[in-house]
């Protein structure tokens, strides 16, 4: 697949702080941030009076725990819904609920959401309120059929609503209509950290801690666990986002989190003094999918919600065992793929724009995965469907720049109604059912759909690169600097520079890297640099002498040592 490296625009800083190093003001300034984005202090949160529905929503679960009632939180099955249901589970018990527990429905028994399954599951559990946390605007036969046997709903969430929502009794998401909240982008998560800041304001406001001898509860303590769902999301680091991501790591590196995230940063081999948010989005947050992916995000919950560090330990090697169950059957899957798309095409120029993929024995928890990987691979929308075992496919969805993948499954299922069962997501990720054997003509309509609403360029990856780095900032205290002003993310990029060095050394490290030593141009400055997962068939290659990359300057930490290290995005020969 090529790529092609394109420079941001240099850009004014006059409104950034004087006082900011010159190349954080660049850098700041092409990711459009304003003055105030350059602090990020936990009381410039935005405030929760704004998010529709978060007022009721906080009573009823308020008259809850006054009256005693069983609270029952249904989570979702990654990362999100897990920190999502262990944040309400923590700030519930600590706010004196004493009938609490939740239920995170299995992805292969349940499928995703309140389903009327769960609702009878949950019935069965003699529960009296359902929280939905990063599911349930979907929900509409499952509200109907909790409220039919006398339960009450609250649905919090941050998927994009369709054109109808479910009737339960308080619904809290910012992306619902009407409401002012405005962090769109904010995380399941983030949401339930919202919703229990009300809580907790609700129940001061009726004397609760006061009656009941109780302390009122320091939610900030809840941060990290905040962070780590935010992060493993992927929502856009809009400064909100970033807020609490921000302190959620320094609670992290202070040694202030909780007992299951240090052992999942153990077993990950992360040293959380040290942590950056990259971490959480490519060591601990695989780790804790991997419990929903293969088996029961019940082992990733208890995992968060443990108190002692050795069982934290014993239960986080559990999910490092599975992790690498998931990602041996990635690799396996994205074999049979690519296996697949070469047999059904000459060359790159006659793939489809929409790349839909299916196999009976691909396996349901790893197909976001794969379908991620092909896009990465081909940067062209992708779905990968798997058997789900009743006469229908499930599929999971990812996107490119420039194309709502909620949207286009909205607009296929209008042009061809009754081929999509059911479909929910956002912009750059989804999930869809089909019955089996309209899988060729969904192929064909999403294909279609794609070649409307796409040019031929968009189909093209870019790398976005904040231009060459002078030859005095290619040095560890950049790499510091540039660390320590994060926290980074998606649509708040870790700078990448781009430069053209001489190729000194090259060898492959962990069979499929690429270790090497490059000089720069203008002066004779050698930094190591590496390059994951190449493509084998280019490299190494002996001939070359020069090549352009982009990269991320790192820190790399060896033996107690710290030297600098270029991470290397794109790579090609000159």
């Amino acid at each position: 697949m090529s790529h092609s490296i394109v420079r941001r625009p240099m850009l004014d800083i006059s409104h950034l702080p004087a006082d900011m190093h010159p190349l954080l003001q660049q850098i700041f300034a092409k990711r459009g941030a304003a003055f105030d984005d350059c602090t990020l202090a936990l009381n410039q949160l935005l405030h929760p009076k704004s998010m529709k529905g978060l007022a009721a929503a906080a009573s009823i679960v308020a008259d809850a725990i006054m009256d005693n009632k069983s609270i029952l939180i249904v989570g979702d099955f990654d990362a999100d819904g897990a920190t999502s249901t262990c944040v309400c589970m923590l700030a519930l018990r600590m706010m004196g609920a004493k009938k609490v527990d939740y239920l995170i429905p299995n992805r292969f028994d349940y499928g995703y959401g309140l389903s009327p399954e769960i609702v009878a599951l949950a019935y069965r559990k003699e529960a009296q309120l359902l929280i939905t946390v990063d599911n349930g605007i979907s929900s509409i036969e499952g509200v109907a059929a909790a409220k039919a046997l006398g339960m009450q709903v609250v649905v919090t969430d941050h998927h994009l609503p369709g054109k109808t929502i479910p009737d339960a009794d308080a619904i809290v998401n910012p992306n619902q209509a009407g409401c002012e909240f405005s962090s769109k982008a904010i995380a399941g998560v983030g949401v339930a950290f919202y919703l229990m800041s009300a809580l907790r304001q609700e129940l001061r406001s009726r004397d609760w801690y006061q009656n009941q001898a109780l302390p009122e509860p320091n939610l900030a303590e809840l941060l990290d666990i905040v962070a780590l769902g935010t992060v493993a999301d992927v929502v856009a680091f809009d400064r909100n986002n970033r807020i609490m991501v921000q302190a959620g790591l320094q609670r992290v590196r202070s040694g202030r989190c909780r007992v299951g995230i240090t052992a999942l940063l153990e077993v990950a081999k992360r040293t959380p003094e040290r942590i950056v948010a990259a971490d959480f989005g490519f060591a601990v947050g695989p780790r804790l999918n991997a419990a929903g992916r293969l088996d029961e995000m019940a082992l990733g919950v208890e995992t968060l919600l443990c108190e002692d560090i050795n069982l934290a330990r014993r239960m986080a090697a559990q999910l490092d065992g599975l992790n690498t169950e998931r990602r041996e059957l990635e690799a396996d899957m994205q074999q049979e793929a690519l296996k697949t798309l070469a047999s059904i095409t000459l060359d790159e120029t006659q793939l489809p724009w929409g790349i839909a993929l299916f196999q009976a024995d691909w396996h349901q928890g790893v197909i976001g995965i794969l379908a991620s990987r092909i896009k990465d691979r081909y940067h062209r929308p992708v779905i990968a469907f798997a058997d789900a075992g009743d006469g229908s496919i499930k599929g999971s969805a990812r996107s490119i720049k420039g194309l709502h993948m909620r949207d286009l499954l909205e607009q296929i299922n209008t042009q061809h109604p009754g081929m999509i069962l059911k479909f929910g997501g956002h912009a750059m990720a989804a999930g869809l059912t089909l019955a089996a054997d309209h899988f060729d003509q969904f192929e064909l309509a999403f294909d279609e759909a794609i070649r409307g609403l796409l040019t031929k360029e968009q189909l093209t990856g870019e790398v976005l690169s904040d231009g060459e780095l002078a030859i005095e900032h290619m040095s560890l205290e950049t790499a510091m600097l540039l660390r320590n002003a994060g926290p980074w993310g998606q649509h708040f990029e870790e700078p990448v520079f781009d430069g053209v060095f001489t190729l000194v050394q090259q060898r492959l490290v962990g069979e499929k890297h690429l270790k090497m030593l490059l000089e720069t141009q203008c002066a004779s400055l050698m930094l190591d640099a590496i390059a994951f997962n190449v493509d084998l068939q280019a490299w190494p290659d002996a001939s070359v002498r020069h090549v352009r990359v982009a990269y991320k300057l790192d820190v790399n930490e060896f033996r107690g040592k710290q030297n600098l290290q270029l991470m290397i995005e794109h790579l090609e020969a000159v």
